[in-house]
């Protein structure tokens, strides 16, 4: 696809999708953009038939004009890829006299054979099922918080896994920094955005509820302070990521030829200002939402039976505190909010396929803090964020994460003089370490039939049983506008690092961990200072300096 989007909101490239000839396992997706002018960050959506297959948002350009790349395994996606489909990119863009910067976007697919792969899913179904964004309205127009549909499954299913893509825009954008819904009016009649900073997003099954995702806060590259973003952009703001939920214990019930209702709900957090709370019924708009299945089938005329699946997904506990301080003249000058969130949930079943019974089971462990405090009459907030969690199937993927979030801004409009400075600081970090097979390629796959880096038995199978990947960003910039005219000096800092985890034993400690990459990166006022890499222990690149950002990355 080659494709430049101006005013295309409303208007996505529909393209159409041949499968090359030749014999393919894996294939590759390849974003390239080109931007020059003055734009906002963009969310954009590509499907192939109706199934979401990248969900990513752009930069924002300068005058000079900028250029990025990123590269997806979409491997586990080849059932699409086997067979002419629609091809659709959706990216909303509005161009006028103050943001003048289309998009011209190039995105390529490479095929090819190799033997290390995932095992990709027989089947997979969109939910919502039949609206992409030419079928149904525009997703990035989603006043929503809830989407689904009745689907009928095949009744030969051995294993099914549902995938989540939530995103939020507008008041949800920064969710992560919204106030509890009886503070909203604490700074006068400009509601501040409601429902608590905590969302989760649950998966219901015919009304009940089968796994929950908390989501990681994606920050784009206009978030917070733009000068936090040139070169590096925040973590995941290319690749916005999915998370699984294992709904095999739910076969026995699915596979019966019936239609059953699939639902994905966002909620938050409503009090009463009295020390009441609950999960919320709705939240502010808006949430970009979709589902898919992945269907791993069993011989063809074979029918998955078995029991009910048994399901503890208690309340999950709320601890709520908020204080509000006054000045010397009675006037809120300062708010203070606290919450705690634990979450626990399992379902456990008795699948009977074709190769026998088995009991299987997903069970997940979540633990959430926010502190969050506002000062100055609303000029400045501070947030500081834990998220941590883990979630375990009986097919043998286990997942554990911890998503750190620090931010400290200070914002000050003075709309006389037509000006608005910002101030900020952030401290984040993403740590997933994975188990198993997920339903998405790990990073592992071109290193798990090699031995080079490990000691012990040569004939193992696979090299590596586990991953995990651990990164930082922290940075402080700042803001200034007059009319149309602004500047955002910054610096930013990051940390990456890729391990593999041993298949000679399992339940090793980081000590075990084989270190298959790390890169550390700097940039000051738009300009990479800093870019160090070492892939398998070999530097790969040496310091960098001055290299500036037209120069490219």
């Amino acid at each position: 696809m080659v494709h430049s989007f101006g005013n295309s909101y409303g208007d996505p490239s529909i393209g159409s999708y041949t499968p090359p000839e030749c014999s393919f396992n894996h294939v590759t997706l390849n974003l390239t953009v080109e931007a020059a002018g003055r734009q906002f960050d963009r969310l954009a959506v590509a499907y192939l038939g109706d199934v979401e297959i990248w969900r990513t948002s752009t930069a924002e350009p300068t005058h000079a004009g900028i250029i990025w790349t990123h590269l997806k395994d979409v491997s586990h996606l080849l059932s699409l890829f086997v067979k002419p489909q629609q091809l659709v990119f959706d990216l909303g863009n509005l161009i006028n006299e103050n943001y003048t910067s289309p998009f011209n976007v190039t995105l390529e697919a490479t095929f090819f054979q190799s033997v290390t792969t995932v095992d990709p899913a027989d089947i997979i179904v969109p939910v919502p099922n039949k609206r992409s964004a030419v079928t149904f309205e525009n997703p990035s127009h989603y006043p929503h918080v809830t989407v689904g549909d009745s689907i009928v499954l095949p009744r030969n299913v051995e294993r099914a896994v549902f995938t989540v893509a939530a995103t939020g825009q507008m008041d949800e954008e920064f969710w992560y920094s919204n106030v509890f819904s009886s503070n909203t009016l604490t700074f006068g009649p400009d509601p501040l955005p409601s429902h608590a900073p905590f969302r989760e997003i649950q998966l219901l099954i015919d009304g009940q509820l089968a796994g929950v995702v908390w989501p990681f806060p994606v920050v784009f590259t206009g978030g917070v302070v733009p000068g936090l973003w040139r070169p590096i952009v925040g973590i995941d703001t290319f690749d916005i990521p999915e998370n699984e939920i294992d709904m095999t214990p739910w076969l026995p019930l699915l596979c019966d030829g019936e239609s059953h209702a699939f639902e994905i709900r966002v909620v938050g957090i409503d009090d009463d200002g009295q020390g009441k709370s609950q999960l919320s019924q709705t939240v502010g708009s808006y949430w970009v939402i979709t589902g898919k299945i992945f269907i791993w089938l069993d011989h063809a005329g074979s029918i998955t039976t078995g029991t009910v699946p048994t399901l503890a997904a208690p309340v999950p506990s709320l601890k709520l505190f908020a204080e509000v301080g006054l000045d010397s003249n009675g006037t809120n000058q300062t708010l203070t909010n606290v919450i705690d969130v634990t979450r626990n949930l399992s379902v456990l079943s008795q699948v009977e396929t074709s190769k026998g019974i088995k009991t299987v089971s997903w069970r997940q462990s979540l633990t959430y803090s926010n502190w969050d405090y506002i000062s100055d009459y609303g000029v400045t907030q501070t947030t500081v964020q834990h998220t941590n969690g883990s979630a375990v199937s009986s097919s043998g993927y286990s997942q554990t994460f911890s998503y750190p979030l620090f931010v400290n801004s200070t914002a000050v409009q003075d709309k006389v003089a037509h000006t608005l400075f910002i101030s900020a600081a952030i401290e984040r970090g993403q740590d997933i370490e994975v188990y198993g097979q997920p339903v998405f390629p790990t990073g592992l796959e071109p290193f798990n039939d090699s031995v080079e880096y490990l000691s012990g038995d040569p004939q193992r199978h696979r090299a590596f049983v586990g991953s995990r990947l651990s990164t930082t960003q922290n940075g402080t910039a700042l803001y200034f506008r007059h009319e149309n005219v602004s500047i955002s000096p910054g610096t930013t800092q990051q940390d990456l690092a890729f391990y593999g985890i041993p298949a000679c034993d399992p339940k090793a400690g980081p000590s075990r961990h084989v270190e298959l990459y790390r890169r550390h990166v700097v940039a000051v006022n738009d300009t990479l200072v800093e870019d160090q890499r070492t892939v398998h222990g070999s530097k790969a690149n040496v310091q960098l300096l001055a290299k500036s950002i037209r120069q490219g990355p």
